[in-house]
């Protein structure tokens, strides 16, 4: 796997001659944000060797390497998730080739469904910490160049970056949330009955994602910023019937906010 990884992290040098130092995840419904992307290379994720394919309805598919507030930044156009693979490595595969690519810092982004009641759809929360309930991408054999057998995780979420976020926030008028995210395998959505189990254990809003790429990160030693779009509730008395695309479509509504926000955080690293 390590071999893989080296040589994909090669392939992308070779091909963009770009050393990103920030990595930014875009859930479903929020692709758009490359809109804000000055790009220099756009590369198909079936073109670029022993990459996972996105089969997600609003995830494109692309990897994407430009500037932002003229830092370099490379950009994943969706994203892969267990229920899809059921392989975990593959689905941290592309954080690991981060690192070597030079990435020091991660900005990820979701589409949720919120269990606090305080929250409403359309809400954004910072994520301040999380729940895993998918299969840890840590699990088999460990490799010492990426990081130590047992990473800690007191600090899964970089404290800095959470409170620069606030302060643009504050500047731009934008109301946030915080809390924790509780990460599942899916791909069903949540019975009224698990909703409630999930807000018991201490979760403030769950999603399908992210979780394991934030371990993956921290195993390398790299700053994670996470931030959830709430497009449903999980809340006694509000749950309706939610598909796909009404995900889609309350993600893509955040998306200038989510722009505004992950912009600004970029210029402050």
């Amino acid at each position: 796997m390590l071999e893989q990884i080296k040589n994909t992290a090669n392939f992308l040098k070779q091909k963009t001659n770009c050393n990103p130092k920030a990595g930014i995840i875009l859930g479903s419904g929020l692709g758009s944000f490359v809109d804000e992307v000055k790009i220099k290379f756009s590369i198909a994720y079936d073109e670029i060797p022993d990459f996972p394919t996105s089969t997600v309805e609003g995830h494109e598919g692309k990897l994407i390497f430009g500037l932002i507030d003229e830092k370099e930044v490379v950009v994943m156009q969706g994203r892969f998730h267990y229920y899809e693979e059921s392989d975990i490595d593959k689905v941290v595969f592309p954080i690991r080739v981060m690192k070597f690519l030079g990435v020091k810092n991660l900005i990820i982004s979701n589409a949720s469904g919120g269990v606090n009641p305080n929250f409403e759809i359309g809400d954004m929360m910072i994520i301040e910490d999380h729940i895993n309930l998918i299969p840890n991408p840590l699990v088999g054999p460990n490799f010492d160049e990426l990081g130590t057998r047992f990473p800690d995780m007191s600090q899964p979420y970089c404290k800095k970056m959470i409170s620069d976020a606030e302060e643009i926030a504050k500047t731009h008028k934008i109301t946030l949330q915080k809390g924790v995210y509780v990460g599942v395998t899916g791909p069903t959505l949540e019975t009224p009955a698990e909703y409630n189990y999930f807000r018991i254990i201490g979760g403030d809003t769950i999603g399908m994602s992210t979780v394991p790429e934030v371990i993956a990160a921290r195993h390398m030693r790299i700053k994670c910023f996470g931030i959830s779009v709430i497009t449903d509730l999980g809340v006694p008395g509000k749950i309706k019937v939610v598909t796909h695309e009404d995900v889609q479509n309350v993600a893509n509504k955040a998306k200038p906010i989510l722009a505004t926000l992950v912009t600004e955080l970029i210029k402050k690293l």
